[in-house]
């Protein structure tokens, strides 16, 4: 049996441009769904728009959100340096995954929604039956993404990311370069949040899956592993 493959990609941006706070990968968003790839045994490849080191948004790592498992990662030097380490995606573009997984974390906005490559990446994918996942801010990473028929992969997707109540929670409305949940409406998907904001919501429309926010993160990470599990019995 062929050993499941998983491209992991997170942001390299570790600033909000009209501002200097700092921001970058929300480390839940990719710690859940490492470990449980990691527990199945998964081909794992991190990578990132321009490679090289991943920025941690500091408040990712606040007592409050910080949960035992991106704890014991964070603890883990070993993890901590290939962080720091990415690929980049042009090394990996050319390359065949099961999952396509877009970590979250408000830098994405900057370097996810308009990078050539990553939306290349995700259509060719997509196209060839392969799962494509997305979390929180990461499913900006979705929003320019147009298949060869010329429709947005998104157009009459059910589909979920970060709202813009959220943000008001989050206080970053200022800070954002725009409105996920506005956008993603835009592009005509069938979108759905959680009745509670900052609650846990996963939506999977055929080999599309997203999760709303980083505490959908432990969630995600089982209906990916599920979803992959699914697809390799059938094969």
């Amino acid at each position: 049996m062929n050993t499941i493959k998983l491209l992991i990609i997170v942001t390299g941006i570790n600033v909000y441009e009209n501002s200097n706070l700092p921001t970058g990968l929300w480390l839940s968003e990719l710690t859940h769904i490492y470990d449980k790839a990691k527990e199945q045994g998964f081909e794992i490849t991190i990578a990132s728009p321009r490679g090289g080191d991943t920025p941690i948004d500091p408040e990712s790592l606040k007592p409050l959100v910080l949960d035992n498992i991106s704890k014991n990662y964070w603890s883990d030097s070993a993890f901590r340096e290939m962080l720091k380490h990415t690929k980049t995606l042009n090394e990996v573009s050319d390359q065949e995954f099961d999952c396509v997984y877009l970590a979250g974390g408000h830098g994405t906005m900057y370097d996810f929604p308009n990078d050539n490559i990553l939306q290349k990446i995700i259509k060719n994918h997509f196209e060839n039956n392969k799962k494509v996942a997305a979390i929180c801010h990461g499913v900006g990473g979705l929003l320019n993404v147009k298949l060869s028929n010329g429709e947005y992969l998104i157009k009459n997707k059910k589909i979920t990311g970060f709202n813009w109540f959220e943000e008001s929670l989050a206080r970053r409305k200022k800070n954002v370069p725009f409105n996920l949940e506005e956008a993603l409406k835009e592009r005509g998907s069938d979108y759905e949040k959680a009745f509670i904001p900052m609650t846990s919501k996963v939506v999977v429309d055929g080999n599309l899956i997203t999760g709303q926010n980083p505490f959908s993160s432990k969630e995600m990470a089982k209906v990916v592993i599920k979803e992959l599990k699914k697809k390799e019995s059938t094969i």
